[in-house]
């Protein structure tokens, strides 16, 4: 064989390894920017939703439970879910603040519509 043709196969077994990495390298960055990145900004937003917690403030926890704050602790929030009913919950099962109003929600009522 001529040293040409032996020097050809030797660089191209070494490009491959490159190549792995490079492709690895690139995965590794879209992933991060796909799914690491804004799941972190996402805590981010919740952790600063929690400190800006204060009485009064109408919220939504993760359970669908709706209500406003009537007082807040370093890990309790005390909800106000009706007319003196208060209910006791962690802070970090907050999701965010309650953009439903008492107007929005239909009234019971005794019959039902068909």
């Amino acid at each position: 064989m001529s040293q040409a043709l032996i020097l050809a196969q030797l660089g191209g077994a070494g490009g491959g390894g490159t190549t792995t990495l490079l492709f690895l390298v690139a995965l590794f960055a879209i992933m991060y920017f796909v799914m690491i990145r804004p799941q972190q900004k996402q805590v981010k937003e919740h952790r600063a939703l929690l400190a800006a917690l204060k009485k009064g403030d109408d919220v939504v926890t993760q359970g669908g439970v709706l209500g406003k704050i009537h007082a807040v602790t370093d890990k309790i929030v005390t909800l106000e879910v009706a007319n003196g009913i208060r209910i006791r919950v962690l802070k970090t099962s907050i999701q965010g603040r309650s953009t439903v109003t008492e107007e929005a929600v239909p009234a019971a009522s005794g019959k039902e519509e068909k």
